[in-house]
């Protein structure tokens, strides 16, 4: 993984070392892009830490926790905490580097960081959990902060884990604003409405835009183009399509609830998949009634012909893999990383991917699907939703005062389309895949901060 952080960042740095337009005041530009080079590939802090855990049969264990802290020209660390079994140091850092392209990208005033706590949360109690959330608090409790390094909700971790640790938080550091020290806390406890469907409203809102509003204000200068984006979003506009989801958490299951409910685009989501298994329905999933399932399973999707039959669910059951390489229109990814990768990449029949999960496409899918002309919308872009609403609830900590959900998802389309419109009209007729592009606008950003700040030499 650092090693395409490194190439993402050089790649990045050689396009605007040749735009002379770009710190035109720099008096070595070769020496200057080397400093931006190494700033930028790696991490300012790796923390790591064993907690000691009692649980609740008398044993005690000690479990490897992560806390990187990548670049904060921008302001404070801010990324989640993820509960995996998988969870190790290289990728906290390289989630903790994308974070601080994706706020740079977004114009969000955060730097990047990202945790770890390298459990599966589903073998522990909930009185365990509790635990570990307040002692990796107590473990880190002198690198996090409200204007430090402001930790949220990732995978395996929500609300309750965050309220858990502001309160520690609170404990540890008494007498101390304590309100923006974790973000994605339940609304009683000072977080923001609608922050927990943040990223999924996110993730749709960028496939939506593209397809419709966008293509829809430049198709004639779309049909004039010869780029390979241009003849797929062509070609997939106005008509009706099939959608695949993989992943059924937080961000799947909100993304799949906003494209069945919304009327600008003749779509149908034909595949769900979690943990488990893939359901698949050539005419439409129910995704209201698989929500509603979900709620009472731990959620689970219904993986036997009774859980089905009992919620009233018409669709087949399939292999958890399989729904990448169906033949569907578009595919939302909401799941792990590396899931189109080298091995299954010529496999993939859908023609435009939006990335909800970070990181689901290795580098070398990526680079074949773009010259087979498969628009991919990019992690850095479709995802931010969750950090952009993370903002606001730490705004709204600060200033003890709350934002209607109506105002949340009104300030969040603004921010999110507000990129969309910065990266799309340069896209159809440049030499850059989609993801490059954006890497380019967030390194040259962030490039700008470092270089006014003074730190290049």
């Amino acid at each position: 993984m650092q090693t395409e952080t490194k190439k993402i960042i050089q790649e990045s740095l050689n396009a605007l070392l040749e735009n002379d337009s770009f710190l035109p005041d720099l008096t070595d530009r070769k020496q200057a892009f080397a400093s931006l080079s190494a700033i930028l590939s790696t991490p300012d802090k790796i923390h790591k830490s064993f907690l000691r855990v009692p649980l609740d049969d008398g044993s005690v264990v000690r479990i490897p926790a992560y806390r990187a802290q990548h670049n904060d020209a921008m302001g404070p660390y801010k990324g989640g905490i993820r509960y995996h079994e998988t969870v190790n140091e290289e990728e906290v850092i390289n989630l903790a580097f994308l974070m601080t392209l994706k706020n740079a990208l977004h114009k969000v005033p955060f730097g990047g960081g990202k945790g770890g706590i390298e459990i599966n949360p589903r073998e522990f109690s909930e009185k365990e959990l509790n635990l570990i959330s307040r002692k990796y608090v107590r473990y880190f409790a002198d690198v996090i902060g409200p204007d430090k390094d402001i930790p949220a909700p990732d995978m395996g971790s929500g609300e309750r884990e965050m309220d858990w640790m502001m309160a520690e938080f609170k404990k540890v550091h008494h007498g101390t604003p304590y309100l923006g020290s974790f973000t994605g806390k339940s609304v009683v406890n000072g977080g923001s409405l609608g922050r927990r469907e943040a990223t999924g409203k996110g993730v749709y809102f960028t496939f939506r835009y593209l397809l419709h509003d966008y293509v829809k204000a430049n198709e004639q200068l779309l049909a004039n183009s010869d780029n390979l984006f241009a003849k797929t979003t062509l070609s997939l506009y106005d008509r009706p399509l099939t959608m695949a989801v993989q992943g059924f958490g937080n961000v799947g299951s909100v993304a799949a609830l906003e494209a069945y409910n919304c009327p600008l685009i003749n779509h149908k989501i034909v595949a769900v998949s979690d943990r488990n298994i893939t359901l698949f329905n050539e005419d439409g999933l129910d995704i209201p009634a698989l929500i509603e399932f979900t709620k009472t399973s731990r959620g689970d999707l219904p993986s036997t012909e009774q859980h089905l039959q009992s919620a009233g669910i018409k669709a087949e059951i399939k292999e958890r893999d399989s729904l990448v390489t169906l033949p569907v229109d578009v595919l939302l990814l909401a799941a792990l990383e590396n899931q189109i990768h080298e091995g299954n990449m010529k496999d993939i029949q859908a023609r435009i991917i939006v990335e909800g999960a970070n990181a689901p496409t290795t580098a070398e899918a990526d680079e074949y699907l773009n010259e087979q002309g498969v628009v991919i919308i990019p992690d850095i872009l479709a995802n931010a939703g969750g950090v952009i609403v993370s903002y606001f609830e730490w705004l709204q900590g600060r200033e003890t005062q709350f934002y209607t959900e109506k105002e949340v998802y009104r300030l969040l389309i603004e921010k999110m389309q507000e990129t969309m419109d910065m990266i799309l009209p340069q896209y159809y007729g440049d030499p850059y895949a989609l993801r490059q592009n954006c890497f380019i606008h967030s390194v040259m950003r962030l490039s700008t901060v470092i270089y006014r700040q003074g730190k290049l030499y």
